[in-house]
């Protein structure tokens, strides 16, 4: 004869649905890193009114609904820049941001989008004022998204081939 007795004190399953809510909600963005024969790279300034205004980033941004890191770095930068990516991305590095500009986590993809065209046309959004090519030594005390660390780290990939992790936009 069984005499097990059913525990009262044992917290009840969540149903998936439920339990799933519960957990921590982050943005996504994808980016792309373009660079010229020089290896300098394409950055943008977001334009007064913006998040970021007078910050200088790569072309990128959030996910769409549905949308996949890859199809969305080739969006942002067909609409930041007019410039149409034909060749496959390679995977730089991803950025886990604790919380950017009081929206909370961020998690941002890389991307190598490949050689510049010679000669460059941007046809800027109404987001950005402003756009350049830059080394990495170009840009001490220039006001950066993300910050010198992690677009030189990311430069670096670019060049060798390789991956960075970068945690609040540096490498770890």
């Amino acid at each position: 004869m069984d005499t097990t007795v059913p525990a009262s004190d044992v917290p009840l399953v969540l149903p998936r649905a439920e339990w799933v809510r519960t957990l921590p909600q982050s943005i996504v963005a994808s980016c792309v890193l373009l660079l010229d024969a020089q290896d300098r790279m394409l950055l943008l300034r977001y334009a007064a009114g913006q998040p970021g205004a007078g910050m200088w980033g790569l072309p990128g941004g959030m996910l769409d609904p549905g949308e996949d890191p890859v199809t969305a770095a080739c969006r942002e930068v067909r609409e930041e820049t007019g410039l149409a990516l034909d060749a496959p991305l390679r995977l730089l590095g991803y950025d886990h941001r604790c919380d950017v500009l009081d929206t909370g986590p961020v998690i941002d993809f890389f991307f190598y989008g490949g050689r510049l065209p010679s000669p460059l046309s941007v046809r800027r959004s109404a987001e950005h004022d402003d756009d350049g090519l830059f080394a990495p030594g170009d840009l001490a005390g220039a006001t950066l998204s993300p910050g010198l660390p992690a677009l030189t780290a990311l430069h670096t990939a670019a060049l060798t081939g390789t991956v960075v992790c970068l945690r609040e936009s540096r490498p770890v």
